[in-house]
């Protein structure tokens, strides 16, 4: 299959785009032999450490964008440095740092910045993996707007528990400008509900994001679980546990291979 490239986002944080990122990146390589490339793309790096990332000598995605910054455009060669292999079989990553928030603010006044993140993942670089997914960061900024130039398709985490339509809307409203401006072939692949639970708050968020969506909410629904919480802190892919969690990403990922 060809590489898709998905770019997983919500401005609102701890809505569980990390955590979504890592899971259905390990069920897609673990589950489904695809060969995955995950993308820190926030400046938290969450994602970064959950892969038990340690700073090597070798270029993170800060430095890479860096790059651009000083006119130096980076070569497919140099993007390859940038890949590490992490402790799941199939899954690779570029990592991230605080200093992503910095070069964020340089981005703003480089030419063409937008296609900043395009212009390092060329086919040279991810053309060995069936996918790419983003961890964007919670914010609709500079960096966002690469993520989104560079995607095929935005998954949506949606934390139910503290649930507004706001921070969707205006996610949906930069998406169709990115669309409309600068990457024509970018997508919805779905809205991701999370932190899922029995209350009648989490019924009625998942009520109301399937009059929005329709068919284009997941039928798969995260659960709310410390085992999440765990699952990351010790670098362990929830479908490796054994927990129902473990099983919700993976009909996630099924979901995810079924779109596209």
């Amino acid at each position: 299959m060809e590489t898709t490239i998905i770019a997983i986002s919500n401005q609102k944080g701890g809505v569980g785009k990390s955590t979504t990122a890592y899971n259905l990146g390990a069920c897609l390589a673990l589950k489904h032999d695809k060969r995955v490339l995950l993308i820190d793309f926030d400046p938290q790096a969450n994602l970064s450490e959950y892969l038990k990332y340690e700073p090597d000598g070798n270029p993170t995605m800060t430095q890479l964008i860096m790059s651009f910054y000083a006119g130096t455009p980076v070569t497919a060669e140099t993007a390859q440095k940038a890949i590490r292999h992490s402790e799941t079989a199939g899954v690779d990553y570029i990592p991230a740092d605080i200093n992503l928030a910095n070069a964020e603010t340089l981005m703003v006044t480089m030419i063409s910045k937008e296609h900043i993140l395009r212009r390092i993942l060329t086919e040279d670089v991810v053309g060995a993996y069936d996918f790419v997914l983003i961890d964007c960061l919670p914010s609709l900024g500079t960096l966002l707007i690469n993520a989104l130039t560079a995607a095929d398709r935005v998954l949506i985490p949606v934390q139910t528990q503290k649930f507004s339509m706001d921070g969707l809307q205006s996610l949906e409203a930069l998406t169709q400008l990115v669309k409309a401006n600068t990457n024509p072939k970018l997508n919805l692949i779905g809205v991701l509900p999370t932190m899922v639970d029995r209350t009648k708050v989490s019924r009625t968020a998942i009520e109301t994001l399937n009059e929005k969506y329709g068919e284009m909410l997941f039928r798969t629904s995260i659960s709310k679980s410390i085992e999440a919480a765990k699952s990351s802190e010790n670098g362990t892919p929830l479908c490796l546990t054994g927990h129902k969690l473990g099983q919700e990403y993976d009909e996630l990922a099924q979901e995810v291979l079924s779109r596209c």
